[in-house]
C-alpha cells in the first residue's frame, strides 16, 4: 500500500482501518492473563488461591510488557515519521534495531526472573498466605520460559501495523489466543494439573505468536531488513526507545502501583476483621486483581484506538498535515470518552454478573460483597482514565516524549502509587478502592490543560 494514503484517506476511515485491529490484537493480548484467572477461578482446587496467585504473577508479565511495547511502540513511530519524511533507510534500521533490543532484554530479563524468583513474588504480596505462595511459585517459574516469546510478539506487533498490515498483527495474536484458550480448560479441569499448565498453555500461545511474526518479517510489504539493520545504531536505537518510553513509562509505571496496591492489601487485610482469618486472607488480593482484568480489557480498546493512530498521526506530522491530525484527535477524544461511559454502566449496574464469571460460587459470600464494593469504587472514574489514556498515547505519536511521559508519570507515580500508599492511612482496606478514581480525577484536570494547548498547536497555520 502506498504510504501517501495516510496523508489523502479521511481520517474516520483510517482510524478504522488501523485501530479496529489494533484494539483486536490488545484485547487478545489481555486474553492471555484474563482467561488464565477465568478457568483457575472456576477450578474448585485452586479457585481464590489460584487467582491470588495470579495476581501477584500479573505484574511480572506486564513488566516484560513494558520494556517490548516501548520497543515495538518507539520504533513504529519511528518508522511512521521516517516514512512520512521520505527516509526509508532510517525505517528499515529501526525496525532491524527493535528486533535486536528485544531478544536480548528478553533474554536478560527471562534470568533476572529465575535467579530472584522467591523474593520478587514476596515484593507483590505473594506471601499473604502459604497455599497462595505456593501457587505463585509454580505459577511464576512457567510464565518466565515464556518471556522472550511473549516479549517478541508484542514488540513486533506495532512495527507489523507500522509497515501497513495491522490485519495480520491481529491475526497473529488473535491465533495465540484461540490455543491458550483451547488448552487452558483441557489441562485445568481434565488433567487437573493446576497452575503449572494454566502457565503453559499462555506459553504455548505466546509461542505461536512469536513464529507467525518471524515469517512475516521474513518477507514485510514496506520494510526492507538487512543484515546491516540489525546492528545497533546509538542514533536509531535512541530515537526509538525516546519515542516508545512513554508506553515504558505507562506499564512500568503501573506496575509501581500494583506493588503498592497489593502490599497495602496484605497489610491493611491482616487488620480486617474478616480478611484476618487465614482462610480468608487471600480474597482481597484475588478480588483487586480481577477488577484489575477487566479495567484492562477496558484500557486495550482505549489503548487500541489510540495506538492504532500512532501510523496516521505520525505520517501526517512528519509531512506537516496538522489540520488532519486535529480531526483525528477529536475523533479520538470522543469515541474513548464513550468507551469509559459503557465500561462504568457495566462495573455500577452488573458487578455481580461480572465477578460470577470468576468463580463467586464456589466462594464465600464475602468474596462477592468484596468484589461488588471493589468494581463500584475503583472503577467509579473510567471515563477520565480512558481520556488521559488516549492524550498521553496521541502526544507520544506526535514525537511530544517528554510531554506524554511526564503525564503519564505523574498518573502512575505521583498519584497511582502517592495515594494508594496515603489513603489506605485513613481509610483502611477501602483507601486502596479510593486511590484509582483519585488518581483519575486529579489528572484529568492535568490533562485538560494539556489538551487545551495541543488543540491551539494543531489549529496553527502550518502546511502552504
Amino acid at each position: 500500500m502506498d504510504q501517501n494514503y495516510l496523508a489523502a484517506e479521511k481520517p474516520a476511515k483510517l482510524m478504522m482501518r488501523y485501530s479496529v485491529p489494533c484494539i483486536i490484537s490488545l484485547l487478545v493480548g489481555a486474553l492471555y492473563n484474563i482467561v488464565d484467572q477465568i478457568f483457575i477461578a472456576n477450578a474448585a482446587y485452586l479457585g481464590s488461591y489460584g487467582n491470588a496467585a495470579n495476581t501477584v504473577v500479573f505484574p511480572l508479565t506486564v513488566i516484560a510488557l513494558a520494556v517490548a511495547v516501548m520497543i515495538g511502540d518507539g520504533a513504529c513511530a519511528y518508522v511512521s515519521l521516517s516514512l512520512g519524511r521520505n527516509n526509508p533507510s532510517d525505517a528499515n534500521r529501526s525496525v532491524g534495531n527493535a528486533i535486536s533490543m528485544t531478544v536480548t532484554a528478553s533474554l536478560v530479563l527471562t534470568a533476572v526472573y529465575l535467579l530472584f524468583q522467591e523474593p520478587i513474588i514476596a515484593m507483590f504480596g505473594g506471601t499473604v498466605n502459604g497455599e497462595t505462595f505456593r501457587h505463585s511459585k509454580e505459577y511464576f517459574f512457567w510464565i518466565t520460559l515464556g518471556i522472550p516469546f511473549y516479549m517478541f510478539g508484542q514488540a513486533m506487533n506495532p512495527v507489523i501495523r507500522a509497515d501497513g498490515n495491522p490485519k495480520f498483527a491481529m491475526a497473529a495474536t488473535l491465533s495465540g489466543a484461540v490455543v491458550n484458550i483451547i488448552l487452558d480448560p483441557i489441562f485445568i479441569f481434565v488433567c487437573r494439573w493446576g497452575m503449572m499448565v494454566a502457565a503453559v498453555a499462555t506459553v504455548l500461545g505466546q509461542i505461536v505468536t512469536a513464529v507467525l511474526s518471524v515469517g512475516y518479517l521474513l518477507r514485510p510489504k514496506t520494510i526492507t531488513l538487512s543484515r546491516k539493520a540489525f546492528g545497533i545504531c546509538r542514533r536509531v536505537a535512541g530515537r526509538t526507545l525516546v519515542l516508545g518510553i512513554c508506553s515504558f513509562l505507562s506499564q512500568i509505571s503501573l506496575v509501581a502501583a500494583m506493588a503498592a496496591i497489593n502490599n497495602m492489601i496484605h497489610k491493611y487485610g491482616a487488620l480486617d476483621a474478616i480478611f484476618s482469618q487465614e482462610q480468608y486472607a487471600q480474597i482481597p488480593m484475588a478480588v483487586v486483581g480481577i477488577v484489575m482484568k477487566f479495567f484492562q480489557i477496558v484500557i486495550s480498546i482505549v489503548v487500541g484506538m489510540a495506538a492504532g493512530c500512532i501510523p496516521i498521526v505520525g505520517f501526517n506530522m512528519g509531512a506537516g498535515h496538522r489540520h488532519r491530525v486535529r480531526d483525528l484527535f477529536t475523533r479520538l477524544l470522543i469515541c474513548e470518552a464513550l468507551v469509559g461511559a459503557a465500561a462504568l454502566l457495566i462495573v455500577e449496574f452488573f458487578p455481580r454478573q461480572l465477578i460470577g464469571i470468576f468463580g463467586a460460587g464456589n466462594e464465600s459470600v464475602y468474596y462477592t460483597d468484596f468484589a461488588v464494593k471493589a468494581f463500584r469504587i475503583y472503577l467509579c472514574m473510567m471515563v477520565f482514565a480512558c481520556v488521559n489514556k488516549a492524550s498521553f498515547i496521541f502526544l507520544q505519536a506526535m514525537g511530544k516524549a517528554a510531554a506524554s511521559t511526564a503525564l503519564s508519570m505523574v498518573r502512575e507515580i505521583l498519584f497511582g502509587v502517592g495515594l494508594a500508599l496515603l489513603l489506605p492511612r485513613f481509610y483502611g482496606l477501602d483507601g486502596v478502592l479510593y486511590s484509582m478514581p483519585c488518581s483519575d480525577i486529579l489528572t484529568a484536570t492535568l490533562s485538560a490543560v494539556v489538551i487545551a494547548l495541543t488543540y491551539r498547536e494543531l489549529s496553527g497555520k502550518t502546511e502552504s
